[in-house]
């Protein structure tokens, strides 16, 4: 009687550990630019990481799951460019820059629609909005402590509310404009929001 023959596996031979979860998570930020949260698909995904779909789901059980982890990588390495640049306009530049150009791509914009989807679950769009809020707010209390050490702050100003106003402003302007973040308008929009913040004689 004959043996019936073994199915290989899709990932067989395949290095094991971090570069599956790697390469799972990156086709993951993928889908979710060119399909959107709705469009999702994780059989695409690890058809694409060459992986099974068992696999997938034995690491993260479900489709949300999924999602929320490759948004936690978004959000590790948008906290990981944060610097001191030597002035709070250029510390300003430095937070709204990146979070700009991500707006600008396609998984930004898929971010920011899950984030507010209210057909998201709680997890992605948790994980979604703390991509968006957690890029702008993380840094406030180190910019503001630096801007007031070189007497670039008025005491009365308030760090979360300079950052909220200008991450609404970008946000608007590439979601509902339409129209490009980068450059002039960008620098021209963190100079008219330090006139508010820019101490005055009596401060």
């Amino acid at each position: 009687m004959s043996r019936p023959k073994r199915v290989a596996r899709r990932d067989a031979g395949r290095a094991r550990g971090a570069p599956i979860v790697d390469a799972v998570l990156a086709h993951t930020l993928e889908e979710l630019a060119t399909s959107g949260l709705e469009g999702l698909s994780v059989e695409r995904i690890a058809r694409r990481a060459e992986v099974n779909k068992t696999s997938v789901y034995r690491r993260w059980p479900t489709r949300d799951a999924l999602v929320a982890a490759a948004l936690e990588g978004v959000l590790t390495q948008l906290s990981a460019q944060h610097v001191d640049t030597g002035t709070l306009r250029g510390d300003l530049l430095a937070i709204l820059e990146p979070l700009a150009l991500m707006l600008e791509q396609p998984l930004g914009r898929a971010v920011l629609r899950a984030a507010f989807a209210e057909s998201s679950s709680s997890s992605v769009s948790a994980m979604a909005s703390r991509l968006m809020s957690q890029q702008a707010t993380n840094p406030v209390k180190a910019f503001v402590a630096r801007a007031k050490k070189r007497g670039e702050w008025a005491s009365k100003a308030r760090g979360e509310q300079l950052v909220f106003m200008l991450v609404g402003a970008v946000m608007h302007r590439t979601m509902l404009e339409h129209q490009p973040v980068q450059g002039r308008w960008l620098h021209e929009l963190v100079d008219l929001a330090l006139v508010g913040v820019t101490p005055r004689n009596n401060d």
